[in-house]
């Protein structure tokens, strides 16, 4: 019975996804801004999208491989056309940085394929560059590195401040950029695949609360990744905190918390070219905290940011990380649709206001058969048809905005 139950399960999510979600096609063109918008070939460009941190670490298997291929197709069959990876592992198991500049060439062409496939079903792609946590090696890794050569570092934060770490840092971003895609013979910062990058995962400095010390980090990547590659878009990796610039604003902080990231003046940075934000209420907020609670919290989250993008920043926003955990007391699935679509709302209303929500993408995506990844916050479209519903709709409503927005630009041309 529960097998007959999977089966009818994947049937009506495949369904809901191909005969409402768009075509597959190769993204043509890099996407830009204009404003507070994301532009494509001239128009409009709204983002629908998933995280799927571990793409790389499976194509890099070709036993499992298959698993980032399938993704992507029901991504595609969904409309979606953004998704969110890692473009690091440093150190440790399986990493892509076996030690400063010293690459594992197999999971290189692991990130390849991801970047291949991407294009072959019509999704771009946000690579992020190194991870704020301890998981696939992140700032840590670094220092310990610096270490090893007989750098004296007392913090991770060092990472920030030492020049030699900061100098492994950029030969990362030097060997990303400049490779060669194995199965597409296109250099990485020639490829239009490719919707951004991404400084690092969720930057924050505890050391220096003032924000300083992450801001100059910040313009000085920014500036270097930019002398090598000025076609993508850049981005922090920011979750929203807000810092010293607008004390006011901190009151929107979960709990008034301050991590050392500032939204305002780190988006301010020469080279960042839109801003971004996470949100888990359901950790975020302090425990014993209500649905109620929880789904304010995300309102007032949402539109304090897309106000400081709109009049203070005048760049787009992508809601970059959202989710809500299976593994926290009293957690439905109805209550996680009620977050999505929450988000998803708030992002329709300002794109349709001609605001900058630009998109949104969840936290995470996985392939059936994928249970050692699941973290609570997975979405596996095949089982789920409510979330696959939901998901499709989001992408088609902001298409239909971007040919709103082209229709009215063409009748202004011929009207003028």
């Amino acid at each position: 019975m529960e097998g007959r139950r999977s089966v009818l399960l994947y049937f009506i999510g495949f369904l809901v996804c191909f005969f409402m979600g768009s075509h597959a096609f190769a993204p043509r063109g890099f996407v830009g801004t204009r404003g507070n918008h994301f532009v494509l070939n001239g128009r409009p460009f709204y983002v629908n999208g998933f995280n799927a941190y571990w793409l790389m670490y499976m194509a890099a298997d070709p036993s499992t491989r298959g698993k980032v291929s399938s993704v992507l197709q029901q991504a595609s069959r969904c409309g979606m056309t953004l998704a969110r990876t890692w473009a690091f592992s440093d150190g440790g198991y399986r990493p892509l940085q076996y030690s400063p500049g010293v690459y594992h060439e197999d999971m290189f062409k692991g990130l390849d394929f991801v970047v291949s496939e991407a294009r072959k079903y019509g999704i771009h792609l946000i690579l992020s560059l190194v991870n704020n946590y301890n998981d696939f090696g992140g700032r840590r890794q670094y220092v310990e590195w610096a270490r090893e050569r007989g750098q004296q570092l007392n913090s991770d934060d060092d990472f920030y401040r030492n020049p030699v770490v900061k100098n492994y840092y950029k030969n990362h971003i030097k060997a990303i950029l400049n490779r060669v895609n194995s199965f597409t013979g296109v250099r990485y910062k020639d490829d239009p695949t490719i919707f951004a990058w991404e400084l690092m995962n969720e930057p924050r400095c505890q050391s220096d609360l003032s924000g300083r010390t992450l801001q100059g980090w910040i313009t000085e990547m920014a500036g270097y990744l930019k002398s090598i590659d000025n076609q993508h878009l850049l981005e922090v990796g920011l979750e929203g905190f807000y810092g010293e610039s607008t004390p006011s604003r901190i009151q929107y902080n979960p709990g008034s918390y301050v991590v050392g990231a500032d939204f305002i003046t780190n988006n301010q940075a020469p080279g960042i070219d839109f801003t971004t934000i996470h949100a888990y209420p359901d950790q975020w907020l302090p425990g014993g905290s209500s649905e109620q609670d929880q789904l304010s919290f995300i309102q007032r989250w949402v539109q304090s940011h897309i106000e400081d993008s709109n009049s203070v920043l005048k760049k787009p926003l992508l809601f970059a990380e959202f989710g809500k955990s299976s593994k926290m007391p009293g957690f439905t699935i109805n209550k996680r649709n009620t977050l999505y679509q929450t988000v998803y709302n708030n992002i329709y209303a300002s794109a349709r206001s001609g605001g900058a929500g630009a998109g949104a993408l969840f936290w995470q995506m996985l392939d059936q058969g994928m249970d050692g990844m699941r973290d609570g916050y997975e979405v596996i479209i095949s089982e789920d048809p409510s979330i696959a519903n939901m998901i499709t709709d989001q992408s088609r409503k902001l298409s239909d905005i971007g040919v709103m927005y082209e229709k009215l630009a063409a009748d202004r041309k011929i009207k003028g």
